[in-house]
């Protein structure tokens, strides 16, 4: 995703510790308490702007979500969402969400959203995929034993791809949209990307999958 920088963003990040976590290793095994009500904890590996993330919390409010975005100038707007909507059950953290193992402790998570990842299609860049066993490794280690992922894409080669290591990990596949928009499915909140993808014609892809408790 590429966006104009905002040489500010950091700062108005910085003005909001009630929606962004500055250091997430701080509340390793604690982010139960930094919320005001207790709930299941599902955080969004790439949240982007923020759409989603924001709209799940808004229908979910049961729910404590945790969006986690890289790019400063694209988590502020994030941010911006958040704010407007005053939702407390949403936090972000503008930081690697491939550390995940780093910031969340063993069994704290209750479900991962993966969407519109990027899909590195080159054979060289599989390990940077966000659904590559080295990925895989880490959500494991976070979620609650049958912990779930959830993931959405418009790329055919990246869905199929991802439905193959969710298989080959061990994990089992519980649903499978090839055409999203055209089911029965309830309750979907769109992305930026999936406006976008939909208002062409792409097919949207999507999978629930859960890790097999030992």
């Amino acid at each position: 995703m590429r966006v104009r920088h905002k040489p500010w963003a950091a700062d108005k990040l910085a003005e909001y510790p009630n929606y962004v976590v500055t250091d997430p290793t701080t509340l390793r095994g604690k982010w139960a308490q930094s919320f005001p009500q207790e709930g299941p904890i599902h955080i969004e590996v790439g949240s982007g702007k923020g759409q989603f993330i924001v709209g799940m919390a808004k229908q979910h409010p049961e729910i404590n979500f945790i969006g986690i975005e890289l790019q400063t100038s694209v988590a502020v707007m994030a941010l911006d969402k958040i704010i407007e909507a005053e939702l407390p059950n949403v936090k972000l953290l503008n930081t690697d969400g491939g550390l995940i193992s780093d910031y969340f402790s063993e069994g704290e998570v209750d479900r991962v959203y993966l969407n519109f990842s990027d899909p590195w299609p080159k054979s060289r860049h599989e390990k940077r995929r966000l659904t590559s066993a080295a990925f895989l490794e880490n959500y494991q280690q976070i979620l609650k034993p049958n912990g779930e992922v959830h993931f959405k894409t418009d790329n055919q080669g990246l869905f199929e791809y991802s439905l193959v290591s969710f298989s080959k990990f061990g994990m089992e596949l519980d649903q499978v949209w090839l055409d999203l928009h055209q089911s029965e499915f309830e309750g979907n909140v769109r992305t930026e990307y999936e406006e976008k993808f939909a208002a062409k014609g792409q097919r949207i892809y999507r999978v629930e999958a859960h890790f097999k408790a030992e």
